[in-house]
């Protein structure tokens, strides 16, 4: 096993920002995706394209990814892929599991076949969690909510403990929602700051609901310093709170306007049993501060001005 290796399943934000972050320590990367007939513009951005090494991998293939841990030797593997979008999983239901359960399943099968020591990691979300009292962690209960996306996760979470108890090195890495320039437009916060930016009116849904948004560069610091720890699950978050009006306000704020004169809400925006509350509790960090002194700086407003600043 290649102590530098980290390989990355996936070619998205997450793994974009992480690879930066890897190639800082001096660790070698390489990066997975169904299609390498693509541009890689989130590598570009991060100015980190010819420093990757990407390789074509169809997680539902079990040879393929038999070829590329033999190939490798990874330390480390982070399975940051799948389709993630709640309201594209109802349509592409099939696609949403292949590409989690399916593709992690084949991963832990062949670490448990081969007894390799590498350490797994299953990007995750907190939306698989209940949140009654507002506030979720790592053993919180599971949602009710029956969309696709979410059951799938859930899967995938307990499919990671079962092979964790049967000896494989692997990991949930259970985010919120994780902001940076990098997210597509249409995603509320980027969506927000540009209209913010460029002095333009905007549809958005519920307003008045909260929650926890993380900062991509600090994550990415987490999910490494992480990486070192025993094997359990993590949940990885800022653990504060803003709500949607509180976004639009600021953001507007930040150019020197009147944020009631710039959106209109529209109720088919509106997801189905949205919770008011979805935070990560303060608490879930509270290992990274004890252990490396580490703490998140930007969120809440602070997390606005910073994608404001970067479009």
């Amino acid at each position: 096993m290649n102590k530098r290796v980290n390989l990355i399943i996936g070619s998205g934000v997450l793994g974009a920002y992480l690879s930066a972050e890897l190639l800082k320590n001096n660790q070698i990367v390489v990066v997975t995706s169904r299609s390498l007939n693509k541009n890689f513009t989130n590598y570009k951005y991060l100015k980190i394209k010819n420093k990757i090494k990407f390789e074509k991998l169809n997680t539902n293939k079990k040879n393929e990814i038999e070829k590329i841990i033999k190939k490798y030797k990874p330390k480390k593997i982070f399975y940051f892929s799948g389709q993630s979008s709640l309201t594209k999983s109802i349509e592409n239901e099939k696609e949403t599991f292949d590409s989690h359960f399916t593709g992690t399943k084949n991963f832990l099968v062949f670490l448990k076949k081969e007894k390799l020591d590498t350490k797994f990691y299953k990007a995750n979300s907190g939306y698989i969690f209940s949140s009654i009292s507002g506030f979720i962690n790592i053993n919180s209960t599971f949602s009710s909510n029956k969309n696709p996306y979410i059951r799938t996760q859930q899967k995938v979470f307990n499919l990671i403990k079962k092979y964790r108890k049967l000896g494989v090195n692997a990991s949930s890495l259970v985010f919120m929602q994780i902001e940076s320039p990098l997210r597509d437009k249409n995603f509320f916060i980027k969506k927000v700051c540009l209209g913010a930016k460029n002095k333009k009116k905007i549809i958005v849904g519920n307003i008045n609901t909260f929650r926890d948004y993380s900062w991509v560069t600090e994550i990415v610091k987490a999910v490494l310093l992480t990486s070192t720890l025993k094997t359990k699950d993590f949940f990885i978050s800022a653990g504060n709170q803003i709500s949607g009006k509180e976004v639009i306000k600021k953001a507007y704020s930040l150019n020197g306007l009147n944020y009631e004169k710039y959106y209109t809400i529209n109720r088919k925006f509106f997801r189905k049993n949205e919770k008011k509350f979805l935070i990560g509790s303060s608490k879930n960090s509270l290992y990274l501060k004890h252990k490396f002194k580490f703490k998140f700086n930007i969120f809440g407003k602070k997390l606005i001005q910073e994608m404001y600043k970067n479009l």
